[in-house]
C-alpha cells in the first residue's frame, strides 16, 4: 500500500521484495542511488535489522540517505531507531498522506 501511496505521488519507488538483507537493502540503495530507504518490519526483528542497515550505510559513506522504518514497533524501540539515525518511524494507523508528505520533505 506504502509503495502504491509514494507512486501515485509520483516517486520512483523500487521495491526489493520480503526477506531482503541488512547488506542487501544496502547493496540495492547503493546501486539504485536512492535517496529514502523504507523499511516495513512486522516480524518484531526491527532491533536486529535497523541497526544493521544504519551501520551499513555509514560504512558505505551513505549518510545522507534517509530511512524511515514502518510496523509494529513499540514508542521505546522506535526513540531509540531515531536515536541511532532513522528519520521517522510510522506505526500502526500511519495516514498514508502523512508518510508521503514526510519523504517529499526529506528529499526536499
Amino acid at each position: 500500500m506504502i509503495a502504491r501511496a509514494l507512486r501515485d505521488a509520483g516517486m520512483e519507488v523500487i521495491y526489493t521484495g520480503l526477506r531482503q538483507t541488512p547488506e542487501m537493502i544496502v547493496n540495492a540503495a547503493l546501486q539504485e542511488d536512492v535517496q529514502v530507504i523504507g523499511l516495513s518490519i512486522l516480524s518484531g526483528a526491527h532491533n536486529a535489522i535497523v541497526p544493521r542497515v544504519m551501520a551499513l550505510l555509514r560504512e558505505k559513506e551513505m549518510t545522507d540517505v534517509k530511512v524511515v522504518v514502518g510496523g509494529i514497533i513499540p514508542d521505546e524501540d522506535a526513540e531509540a531507531l531515531k536515536r541511532d539515525g532513522v528519520a521517522a518511524v510510522f506505526q500502526p494507523g500511519a495516514a498514508l498522506e502523512d508518510i508521503v508528505r514526510f519523504v517529499r520533505g526529506a528529499v526536499g
